[in-house]
């Protein structure tokens, strides 16, 4: 069995010809190119993509290789997994495989019965050695298609794997590559966009997702892998962001850069000095650009159009969601160009290089559980203060304490493999269902200005402004009642316990 490690990266088409003349590429010791062509396999139901299981077949000049991998790990781009890879003859054979369960799981006459051609890959392969430290890293460009059903899509892809080198060597080879050219860490193999054309099931905005947690485990392994997954879920919908004119994509990365935020100030006791900074200083251009687009998606489908709507006549009205309208295509515009650019790459790159170099001996040795519970207390404790404090006519008191009601509820998140289900659950949907009222209120606070900014000098857009304000009024004043029935439970919040074996 082979431990494949490789770091893969999607490449804009545009900038194939300049990564082609990047100077570092003179270095190499080796360079070949090959046209591969490959067939992956399943059943008609997908049993083995379930199980974590791809199974290919790979002609190279007159030969096939089979080639059996596993999911093994892969987060924001670098995966490390096992394969095993023998000649094909004409039948499947799976006695190399030195797993028990998996080969066993395989040689079932009954599967290889069922075994049918999923998707293909056709695409031309340059490859590189690159001499690196104890050992080399090989790279590879891949250009070609993915195809399935009738249907393909186009495949511009580097990647980057292990020859003897430390893991660092990847890192530091694909930042001097993304200097010149846009390079982002790429989520989906080959297999999985494959997968997804056979299914045709259109994209969707990604969301994150529970992180597998254990209570013994050392509280800076848990951050690693909360970091991790955050980046996850960013670039899950970098693809979508770029292409489509859906807003959701933008606001789950807005989203998945805030829990960074959160768990980088949640685990900052554990972790070691400067980490925190060193990650949260590439992500403070792209929070705000990100930030920036979600602002005004907000004032446009949330503020300005439901009174539209409501005025459809109204010329006045329809002048400032022009202007709205706008600023928003120029935000979404700026905040593209942004995630297009390699400094968008290159800003990924170094943070998931700060991620697995963190030492594992720089942080207090204590166990997740612990730490754990201690962080949620004093949490609750800070809130329980911002909602005794907190004053309804007060906007400022009230966004302090959506902070306090978000930065817990985020911890609970992140700490809810040590919860039972049933006890985390109603504090979850508490705290969100206020966190949502609280946002709501503040996005209206915020509107004000933004409108006016919008308006200008034009007394007919300032106008429009105050019917816009007087229009939200009523639904303003029933939040702020909604929110005053919930301060008395806020203070009087309680967590749920935490448990070394959760259900």
């Amino acid at each position: 069995m082979a431990e494949e490690v490789e770091l893969k990266l999607a490449l804009a088409a545009g900038h194939q010809s300049r990564f082609l003349r990047h100077p570092l590429l003179k270095q190499a010791v080796l360079r070949h190119v090959e046209n591969l062509d490959n067939i992956y396999y399943d059943t008609a139901d997908l049993s083995l993509r379930r199980r974590g299981i791809a199974l290919r077949l790979r002609r190279k000049g007159h030969d096939w290789l089979q080639t059996v991998k596993l999911a093994g790990s892969s987060t924001a781009g670098l995966s490390s997994r096992p394969e095993w890879e023998t000649p094909y003859t004409g039948n499947f054979d799976f006695a190399g495989v030195d797993v028990e369960s998996v080969r066993d799981w395989l040689q079932r006459p009954k599967l290889l019965n069922r075994i049918i051609p999923i998707c293909e890959t056709r695409f031309r392969r340059i490859t590189w050695k690159m001499p690196a430290a104890h050992g080399a890293v090989m790279l590879t460009l891949d250009r070609g298609w993915i195809i399935a059903n009738g249907r393909r899509e186009a495949l511009s892809e580097v990647e980057l794997e292990l020859a003897g080198a430390p893991v660092h060597a990847i890192f530091k080879l694909a930042t001097q590559l993304a200097e010149r050219v846009a390079l982002t860490p790429s989520v989906l193999s080959k297999a999985e966009r494959g997968y997804r054309l056979h299914i045709g099931a259109p994209p969707v905005p990604f969301k994150a997702e529970a992180v597998t947690l254990s209570a013994a485990m050392p509280p800076f392994e848990a951050f690693l892998r909360i970091a991790l997954s955050c980046l996850e879920h960013l670039q899950q919908n970098h693809a979508g962001a770029l292409s489509s004119d859906d807003p959701e994509y933008i606001h789950q990365m807005r989203v998945a850069t805030r829990r960074l935020r959160a768990a980088m100030r949640l685990f900052a006791p554990a972790l070691p000095e400067h980490l925190a900074e060193s990650l949260r200083a590439p992500l403070s251009a792209l929070t705000k650009e990100l930030g920036r687009a979600r602002d005004l998606d907000v004032l446009l489908t949330e503020i300005a159009n439901p009174v539209l709507s409501a005025l459809p006549n109204e010329p006045r009205l329809l002048a400032l969601a022009s202007d709205i309208t706008n600023r928003r295509y120029t935000a979404h515009a700026q905040a593209v160009a942004l995630l297009a650019a390699p400094d968008y790459g290159r800003m990924l790159l170094t943070a998931l290089e700060s991620l697995h170099a963190m030492p594992a001996t720089a942080a207090p040795m204590i166990e997740l559980l612990s730490f754990a519970a201690e962080r949620l207390k004093r949490l609750r404790k800070k809130l329980r203060r911002l909602a005794v404090a907190a004053d309804i006519e007060d906007p400022a008191s009230l966004h302090a304490l959506r902070i306090g009601v978000k930065r817990l509820r985020y911890a609970l998140e992140f700490f809810s493999p040590l919860t039972p289900e049933r006890a985390s659950r109603p504090v979850l949907k508490q705290l969100t269902a206020v966190q949502d009222t609280l946002g709501q209120l503040n996005d209206l606070t915020n509107a004000g200005a933004l409108l006016m900014d919008c308006a200008g000098d034009d007394p007919r857009l300032r106008e429009a402004v105050t019917l816009i304000g007087g229009w939200h009024g009523p639904h303003y004043a029933s939040l702020l009642a909604g929110i005053s029935g919930e301060l008395p439970r806020l203070a009087r919040l309680r967590l749920p316990k935490l448990h070394r074996h959760t259900e």
